[in-house]
């Protein structure tokens, strides 16, 4: 059965990701669409994975035959320009064949709303509920033209994805400041979809930046820092100001100071959320996930900002983007969205406002980072993940749904289960345990003042569930 996870359908390609697989998605998500439009329509877009450019061709000639339609990206596009060229066509949905971050085997399915973000659960719930009608009857594919004839006929039509993307990017940042500042970037997008993005917008150099399916030396294409150390030896090597790094599909975003040393989104959100609030004098509410830093709780309580706490998974910031004024909001994972943009994450456009910053405040990335230990406290930050079987990620759950009155040698003072299981402990410190809702793995996120003291807590988190 196909489910949709955290962040859409993901499969291992020829296992679970074939195109009889893709055939049922699409033509659920096309019956979808017809029940939310007299004339229905969606984007397409895709990244550089394997068979990506093909899955989407046959998903918009599926799309096309159910008669909606269809703008095809005529190249490689991030996940923000998909988003972008969702709302700006006005379309009913929009897709993304994507695997994100995970490894190269996988390939996935993202769902976009009209209003330029990640699908609502009203929406996705709405798909599934189309699909689950597939699944229960013998499933036959109604006859396609080629790709060509649709096209010909206007039902496909081809669009540059950078075109709009880079007008509205433009006129929302400082450009030619940035560019005066002279600063020596380093861009690393992974192999993936961001490649030749940011060279449109600023100068510089970049690695990983050629097509390559397999990621080469890269195991996964998240921007952390177990998968960016190529990268950290570069900037180290090339005495550059810092190096920006994006996902598989761009997204997210993890930068590297001067030094080499790795800077989290717990920190891009923060930096991000001092300049809205103190440079650009922008006000709103403040959405995190759980699992994000309690740097920000700090901030926001001081500030008298209204704070929203949610599950992991962007798609529940975009609905408060929605429904009210949000300043900014984001996860753990790397991906934020700004009162500035659209309710979507963007590692580009993040980035670039980042660049902004530190050309504004004339300060280093790492001059930034450690005002924010300065201010805050230190905040140490851990998070491990653990592949597993389906029986091991019960008996997980199990373990902490027992709630343990103790952590390793630390008693639990209070456990919040928004998302997984949030154990707060002494000084401020706490583990969550979730468990992924798109990968067989089980997540350990610490957070203490110590690194030592971080990472003692993933340990005996990983002991007291695996036992």
């Amino acid at each position: 059965m196909i489910v949709f996870g955290t962040d859409g359908w993901r499969g291992v390609i020829a296992r679970d990701y074939t195109f009889d697989n893709l055939a049922h998605v699409a033509v659920a998500v096309a019956q979808y669409a017809r029940t939310q439009s007299d004339s229905p329509s969606a984007v397409i877009g895709y990244d550089t994975r394997f068979l990506s450019r093909e899955f989407a061709q046959e998903t918009a000639r599926i799309l096309a035959a159910r008669g909606l339609t269809v703008w095809l990206s005529d190249r490689v596009a991030t996940t923000p320009q998909v988003s972008l060229a969702t709302k700006h066509r006005r379309a009913t949905i929009g897709i993304v064949v994507t695997a994100s971050h995970n490894p190269p085997q996988y390939n996935g399915f993202k769902l976009k709303g009209n209003y330029g973000g990640p699908a609502t659960v009203d929406i996705v719930a709405g798909v599934e509920r189309q699909l689950r009608r597939i699944e229960s009857k013998p499933f036959r594919l109604p006859r396609l033209a080629s790709l060509e004839q649709y096209v010909a006929s206007r039902a496909i039509r081809m669009f540059d994805p950078m075109e709009q993307y880079r007008r509205v990017v433009a006129s929302k940042i400082d450009l030619e400041r940035i560019a005066r500042a002279g600063l020596k970037i380093l861009f690393d997008p992974m192999y993936g979809a961001g490649m030749g993005v940011l060279p449109a917008f600023v100068p510089c150099d970049a690695i990983h930046s050629e097509p390559n399916p397999g990621f080469g030396e890269i195991d996964h294409p998240e921007p952390i820092a177990e998968c960016l150390q190529p990268a950290m030896r570069r900037v180290s090597e090339g005495g550059y100001d810092l190096c920006i790094a994006t996902d598989g599909d761009a997204d997210r975003l993890g930068m590297i100071d001067s030094t080499g040393a790795f800077v989290d989104s717990h920190r891009i959100f923060l930096l991000l959320l001092k300049y809205l609030y103190e440079d650009k004098r922008r006000r709103g509410s403040v959405v995190k996930t759980v699992s994000l830093t309690s740097m920000v709780d700090a901030y926001c309580q001081r500030h008298g900002i209204v704070l929203h706490e949610t599950p992991v998974g962007f798609k529940h910031t975009a609905k408060l983007m929605l429904s009210e004024r949000v300043l900014i909001g984001g996860e753990e994972s790397g991906g934020l969205g700004t009162i500035l943009h659209i309710p979507e994450r963007d590692g580009i456009f993040n980035a670039l406002l980042v660049l902004e910053m530190m050309v504004s405040r004339q300060r280093s990335l790492g001059e930034l980072v450690a005002a924010l230990d300065e201010e805050f406290g230190p905040h140490r930050y851990r998070r491990r993940d653990v592949h597993v079987t389906e029986r091991e990620k019960q008996r997980i759950l199990r373990a902490c749904q027992r709630q343990p009155r103790t952590i390793g040698r630390y008693r639990v003072e209070r456990i919040v289960t928004i998302d997984g299981y949030k154990f707060f402990v002494a000084d401020g410190a706490w583990l969550l345990v979730r468990a992924s809702g798109t990968e067989p793995l089980v997540r350990f996120y610490a957070e203490a003042p110590t690194e030592e003291m971080a990472t003692e807590l993933v340990e005996a988190g990983i002991a007291l569930a695996l036992g």
